[in-house]
């Protein structure tokens, strides 16, 4: 049986810094933490009603694999390898799409939507060919609150458990019943996976480098650290300066009849470990999620989710929140490139932390945890992973 992870209350004595810039350009850490951190980490494909009828499927590629989720006849959805058993060719090509069956473009080897091998070209010349141990490859699946989740190897407690400090929370927000607002998107960015996470918990540069954010928040904007999960956000001024999208956005946010007087207009991001995150708002959420590619290349995969609601001010506040988050988005994509782009220098290793930047020292101690060698602050010599 598998070993699950634990989070260890011994307090860390490099809690006071964050990590070292080595980690985030280096090729050797970058293959161990992709061994250690994200192979056994949670990883979002889509929502269930992205694949709402029997034979429509949904794919994610990451970590030099490509996984596939479909719905089977029985109405359960199902995660595989997207992989046939035949050569290794790749069964099915894109995002999404919708098959009664699943058929190797190569040799035609054929998969019901359960993953069970059911059809085979020249049967009779694979005379030691054991069908029903040839169906695709399972992979870990679960569904939290709508979500679809997998992982390419046990190791973290399940979704729910690690979400659970806010499952209470996120309930009356009725996530399971959401429809995609758009397609995924997936945009390549030049940074290494960490540092857009150490971004998105940041909170001293939201009163910085965020004006807009400034404006909404006021001082209301707070963090904290849950376990697995990071919790930011606040409520919104209702007075002050704003924009011409802020002011209108919460002038024609309407009233959700589901949520709470305290929610409707609370903005609140949820992160859950080490690269998934949620952002919350009366009107929709959004899921965002900094899938690695190389040290220096990750790619960032974001959707937009929300429950039918066809009021003019609805569709206005979700167009308004929308213009708001793509100025907030521009403006961190110039502020984590400045940050790696500073870590290629020699002159810096580590940086001290504020008492306040809980969710950085979080993410720093866990990764710790699982690759101890992030607690080196000079670059060791190549070949270290080995030994």
């Amino acid at each position: 049986m598998a070993t699950v992870a634990v989070l260890d209350d011994t307090p860390d004595p490099q809690a006071d810094w964050s990590l070292p810039a080595w980690i985030y350009r280096d090729p050797e850490f970058f293959a161990v933490e992709m061994a250690r951190v994200l192979r056994p980490s949670w990883q979002i494909v889509c929502h269930s009603n992205d694949i709402p009828a029997p034979g429509d499927w949904h794919t994610l590629d990451y970590l030099n694999e490509s996984i596939l989720v479909v719905r089977g006849d029985d109405g359960a959805v199902r995660g595989f390898t997207n992989v046939c058993r035949h050569r290794g060719s790749r069964l099915v090509d894109g995002a999404r799409g919708c098959a009664g069956l699943l058929v190797c473009p190569y040799h035609a080897w054929a998969y019901a939507l359960d993953g069970s091998l059911t059809g085979v070209p020249l049967r009779s010349t694979y005379p030691g060919l054991d069908m029903a141990k040839h169906g695709l490859a399972p992979v870990d699946l679960e569904v939290w609150q709508g979500f679809i989740f997998v992982r390419l190897e046990p190791g973290l407690p399940s979704v729910a458990e690690m979400m659970a400090p806010y499952t209470a929370e996120v309930a009356p927000y009725r996530f399971a019943e959401m429809q995609p607002l758009a397609p995924v998107r997936a945009r390549p960015r030049p940074l290494n996976w960490k540092n857009l996470c150490d971004n998105y918990s940041d909170n001293l540069h939201i009163s910085v480098a965020h004006p807009g954010l400034k404006r909404l928040f006021g001082a209301n904007y707070t963090t904290h650290a849950a376990g697995w999960v990071d919790w930011l956000g606040g409520p919104l001024l209702q007075t002050g300066p704003a924009s011409w999208s802020e002011r209108n956005y919460r002038t024609f946010l309407p009233h959700v009849d589901h949520l709470p007087d305290d929610r409707q207009q609370l903005w609140f991001y949820l992160k859950l470990w080490p690269n998934i995150a949620f952002d919350i708002y009366a009107d929709q959420i959004d899921f965002m999620q900094f899938i690695p590619v190389s040290p220096t290349q990750t790619i960032l995969r974001e959707i937009s989710y929300a429950l039918p609601d066809d009021r003019r001010e609805m569709r206005a506040a979700r167009y308004l929140n929308g213009r708001i988050n793509r100025l907030v988005n521009a403006e961190d994509t110039v502020l984590v490139g400045r940050v790696q782009d500073g870590m290629a220098s020699s002159s810096f290793s580590v940086g001290p932390l504020s008492d306040t930047e809980v969710c950085l020292r979080s993410f720093a101690g866990k990764l710790r945890q699982m690759v101890p060698e992030a607690r080196l602050e000079v670059q060791p010599k190549a070949g270290w992973s080995a030994k």
